[in-house]
């Protein structure tokens, strides 16, 4: 098998690994099984990263929007800024 330093692990990379046989080496059909279930876990990561990312994006827009329309909006007393009653 060949890994490449640097390279992000996708899942096709699990599902087409191939390893060197030895006598005694370990069932290929338990080590199959598991890099399937492995793939199946990297392929689940890359989707909730993918979704996270763009909620993130539509976050990120959605402030830009409100900051660009309250952008005058400025409270005048000189009191505390964040206080909302009279002194």
């Amino acid at each position: 098998m060949i890994y490449v330093t640097g390279v992000r692990l996708h899942p096709h990379h699990a599902r087409i690994a191939s390893f060197d046989t030895r006598w005694r080496g370990l069932d290929p059909a338990q080590v199959r099984d598991y890099l399937n279930r492995v793939a199946d876990e990297l392929e689940r990561l890359h989707r909730d990263l993918s979704t996270a990312n763009t909620e993130a994006e539509r976050i990120r827009q959605a402030l830009r929007q409100w900051q660009s329309r309250h952008i005058g909006c400025r409270h005048s007393d000189q009191g505390s800024p964040n206080s909302r009653w009279q002194r």
